[in-house]
C-alpha cells in the first residue's frame, strides 16, 4: 500500500503553505500552521465486511479510526467530524439506523460530533452493502510525528495486539469461537491525551497498528526515524484466544490489525512514568514496554524470542481483505 501511494498519489508537484505536513509525509494526517497552533486533519474510508462484528460495527470503526488518526498526530481533542455514507440499494434500514446510533454513541465517547456529511445510494450489486468515509479536524500546540525516534528510546504498546483482526477473521469464517474474540475498536484520544500530558516533550512518536498490525507500524517508524527496533517477544501483550487462533490459522498476531491501540515512542527517562499513567486508564490497563530503539540495522525490526533473535518481517500484503 505504501508503495502504491508513493508511485501513484505522490506524483506531481503541489504548492503547500510553508511548514505544512502533507501527503508526502505519509503520516496519519496532515498539519497546517494556524497562528501559534497546528490544524490537524485526516480522512479515511471504511469497507469492512461484515459491517457488524464482535465488539463493534462499521460506524464505531469509522469514528474511532478517524479520531485515533488525529490523536496519532498529537491532536487529541477533535473539533468535529464529517461523515459520508454510500449505501447499496436494498440495504436494511434497521441496520442503517443501528449503524447511525453507533456513530453517535462513539462520537460522544470521543467528545466530538458529526457536523456535515453526504449520502449516496448505488444500485443493487454495484456495492457490497455500505461504505463510510469520515474526516476529522483538530487543533494542537505540538504535532507528534511517527519519525521522531532515536537510539535508546523505548517502545510502548497501549494494550493487547491482534484483537480486531482475529475477531473479524473468526466471525467472518464462522470458526465457532463466539465469545472468545472481541474487536478493540475504540476512540483512544483520551488515553493518548493522558500520556502526552504526563510527558509532553518526551513522547516523540505515535502510530496506530491498524493494517499490518504492530509489525507494519514498527517498520514504518523505524524506517522513517533511521533506527533499528528490538522487540522483546515475551513482553508483547496478546490475549490467549488470539494467540491460539493465530497458531491454528498460521497467522502471526503481530501482523493482525488493531483499531483501539497505539504504539508510543518515548524517551527512556519517561517510559515508566508514561506506562504508569496508561495503566490507570480502562483502555490502557494492558499497556507494556515492549522494545528499545538501537543504532544498528536502521529500518529493521528485530524480535528477541528469549532464545535468539530474528528479523520481524513486514507482511507483503493484507492478511485479511476488507478489515477496516
Amino acid at each position: 500500500m505504501r508503495d502504491l501511494i508513493r508511485d501513484v498519489f505522490l506524483q506531481g508537484e503541489q504548492t503547500l503553505p510553508e511548514g505544512t505536513i502533507g501527503l508526502d509525509a505519509m503520516d496519519d494526517g496532515a498539519a497546517l500552521r494556524v497562528g501559534d497552533e497546528w490544524l490537524v486533519m485526516t480522512t479515511d474510508s471504511y469497507v469492512i465486511s461484515p459491517p457488524f462484528f464482535p465488539g463493534g460495527d462499521i460506524g464505531r470503526l469509522a469514528v474511532s479510526g478517524t479520531v485515533n488518526d488525529l490523536a496519532m498526530m498529537g491532536a487529541t481533542q477533535p473539533l468535529a467530524l464529517t461523515c459520508a455514507v454510500i449505501i447499496e440499494e436494498g440495504f436494511s434500514r434497521s441496520d442503517l439506523e443501528r449503524i447511525q446510533r453507533s456513530i453517535h454513541a462513539t462520537c460522544r465517547e470521543a467528545g466530538t460530533a458529526i457536523v456535515t456529511g453526504d449520502t449516496k445510494v448505488m444500485r443493487r450489486g454495484e456495492l457490497d452493502g455500505i461504505v463510510i468515509n469520515t474526516a476529522g479536524v483538530a487543533l494542537t500546540k505540538r504535532v507528534v510525528r511517527d519519525q521522531g525516534l532515536q537510539s535508546g528510546d523505548r517502545i510502548i504498546v497501549t494494550g493487547t495486539m491482534g484483537d480486531h483482526g482475529l475477531a473479524v477473521m473468526a466471525f467472518r469464517n464462522a470458526m465457532g469461537l463466539e465469545g472468545a474474540f472481541s474487536s478493540d475498536a475504540a476512540p483512544i484520544n483520551a488515553l493518548v491525551r493522558a500520556a502526552l500530558e504526563c510527558a509532553p516533550e518526551e513522547i516523540v512518536a505515535l502510530k496506530d497498528p491498524t493494517r499490518g498490525g504492530l509489525s507494519s507500524a514498527l517498520h514504518e517508524m523505524a524506517e522513517k526515524s533511521g533506527v533499528g527496533i528490538v522487540i522483546q517477544e515475551h513482553d508483547i501483550p496478546i490475549r490467549d484466544a488470539v494467540r491460539a487462533a493465530s497458531e491454528l490459522l498460521g497467522i502471526d498476531p503481530l501482523h493482525a490489525a488493531n483499531e483501539g491501540k497505539a504504539v508510543i515512542g518515548v524517551r527512556p527517562e519517561a517510559a515508566e512514568r508514561v506506562l504508569a499513567v496508561l495503566r490507570r486508564t480502562a483502555l490502557g490497563a494492558d499497556a507494556a514496554i515492549v522494545g528499545t530503539c538501537v543504532s544498528e540495522r536502521p529500518g529493521y525490526v528485530v524480535l528477541d524470542t528469549g532464545f535468539g533473535r530474528r528479523l520481524l518481517i513486514e507482511p507483503e500484503g493484507e492478511l485479511l481483505p476488507r478489515i477496516c
